[in-house]
């Protein structure tokens, strides 16, 4: 009997090393990995990949960032990074958080990033600042302002006047969203990339309307 227990407590311990082995093995691959990681982005800030070198930043004529709203009052970063921007050449940017506290921190931004200067509408073409760079700021109750607005201005210049005509059959097109969201003033430029910052790989509230044709990374 003695015999049997004993091994079952070599059974057991045999068990226990090849877990504590495998967790080991993965366990040091995912810190191999991150250094890995992390070396390759300063590589690349450094400039050392020759295939980072040739980048079509051009391609880029708006882009968007959308950060977490808690890593969003870390406006120095924010700083940091709009400065990074404007070094590989973006011009255009649009700054979004859920909550809005990019948009509270508008002043100090625009007044500690060299040459920023702010998007005031869609009803002005986007002019490229070529010294510095074009901030919009958005938050989510922009989008749920404009989904309010353009409700309201179909329903007074639309259906009103279906209904005056006896057609009952209406339909809402992406076409006649697009225009209400625009002639609100609330349509906003789509923009080319969208960068996010946060723990989850969403867009955390950004207009869906203007992200159609936009790659999120």
């Amino acid at each position: 009997m003695s015999i049997k227990v004993e091994l079952q407590k070599i059974g057991i311990l045999g068990l226990q090393m090849i877990w504590h082995f495998l967790h080991f093995i993965v366990s040091a691959s995912y810190f191999v990995v991150g250094i890995a990681t992390t070396l390759e982005s300063y590589l690349i800030s450094w400039g050392f990949p020759c295939k980072y070198k040739h980048l079509n930043i051009d391609r880029v004529q708006y882009l968007a960032i959308v950060v977490e709203s808690d890593e969003a009052y870390n406006t120095l970063k924010i700083i940091e990074l709009l400065e990074w921007l404007i070094s590989l050449g973006i011009r255009s940017v649009c700054l979004y958080d859920a909550e809005g506290v990019l948009k509270q921190s508008k002043e100090i931004i625009l007044k500690k990033v060299k040459n920023a200067s702010e998007f005031q509408g869609i009803d002005e073409p986007l002019q490229l600042n070529k010294k510095g760079i074009t901030l919009e700021f958005i938050s989510a109750s922009d989008g749920k302002e404009a989904i309010a607005r353009a409700a309201n201005f179909l329903l007074q210049n639309k259906w009103r006047k279906t209904n005056m005509s006896g057609d009952q059959k209406q339909c809402l097109s992406e076409s006649q969203m697009t225009e209400a969201l625009k002639a609100v003033g609330c349509g906003g430029l789509d923009p080319d990339l969208i960068l996010v910052y946060g723990p989850t790989r969403c867009h955390f509230g950004f207009p869906a309307w203007r992200i159609r044709y936009t790659e999120i990374l």
